[in-house]
């Protein structure tokens, strides 16, 4: 099998020049320009020969391409139809042994419902700055057979990502990601390997599935308690959980039976802790 050719700057910039595309800060169009970069991408993630990808945003495949090499089949989700259309003619020139491993979906990757495909087992992507925490939420809840990932994102929202208890940085993402996965910082990418390149520093996320807590409240329930939690993160959980929990006394009650202190802040609480005061506010408001 020939290896798949990667797309440098030459390349980026012909097929740019080739649709007429004139990239859009709307949909986080930064198309990477450096082999060396989404080839560290992909050894990062951890994808072998056994795992079916999804890719979110591939742009021209830059990174598409080099997922090609190593996994077993690469379905990439693109929003924008000029891309979408260019994209499979390229992988048949740059990778013509592994068009047959590649799918394609034209959707905004925020609201598709299915996939089509074997199961996926990892996503990893240069995903749009601007919609980056809700699109990887999303993906995790809707593919559960999802091992593992790298995400590429805004240094300031990797950070958050990756943020534990007590820090600076947590906040509402650091929790819901916390739900599906153990989730770590992976490095940093500079903005010279982006066309064009981007006002803000790059980061890398990977993740690792693991089973979501064991309760009897849903997500939705835990999620709005943690929404709840930092909607004013200066204000004691106490006050910030009256409206769920139907008053300031019934947030204290429900604070103290999960074994949390009633003026402690959201950003000491670690997912079981939110977890625990869903299940006691439910008790409370039944």
């Amino acid at each position: 099998m020939t290896a798949p050719r990667l797309l440098g700057p030459t390349e980026v910039r012909a097929l740019a020049a080739e649709l007429d595309l004139r990239p859009t800060k709307q949909r986080g169009q930064n198309f990477v320009i450096d082999a060396n970069t989404v080839r560290r991408i992909v050894r990062e993630s951890g994808v072998g020969s056994d795992d079916v990808v999804i890719e979110v945003g591939p742009g021209l495949g830059s990174l598409t391409l080099a997922l090609l090499e190593v996994a077993r089949r690469v379905t990439a989700i693109e929003i924008d139809p000029v891309l979408a259309g260019r994209l499979p003619r390229t992988i048949a020139e740059f990778a013509p042994d592994r068009s047959a491993h590649f799918g394609l979906v034209t959707a905004d990757a925020l609201r598709v419902a299915e996939l089509p495909g074997p199961p996926a087992t990892a996503l990893v992507a240069n995903l749009p700055y601007n919609v980056s925490v809700p699109v990887l939420l999303h993906l995790m809840a809707l593919v559960p057979t999802l091992r593992r990932g790298l995400v590429m994102v805004q240094a300031e929202v990797a950070d958050r990502l990756a943020a534990k208890p007590g820090s600076r940085t947590y906040g509402v993402p650091s929790v819901k990601a916390a739900w599906y996965a153990d989730v770590r910082r992976a490095g940093a990418i500079g903005r010279n390997v982006f066309w064009p390149a981007p006002n803000v520093d790059s980061g890398l996320v990977a993740w690792t599935h693991r089973d979501p807590p064991s309760t009897a409240v849903g997500r939705e329930q835990v999620f709005a308690v943690v929404d709840a939690a930092f909607a004013h993160r200066r204000k004691a959980l106490r006050g910030a959980l009256r409206s769920l929990a139907g008053s300031a006394e019934g947030a204290e009650a429900a604070l103290v039976a999960a074994g949390v202190d009633p003026m402690a802040r959201g950003e000491a609480l670690g997912i079981a802790e939110f977890v625990r005061i869903a299940e006691e506010i439910r008790e409370i408001t039944r």
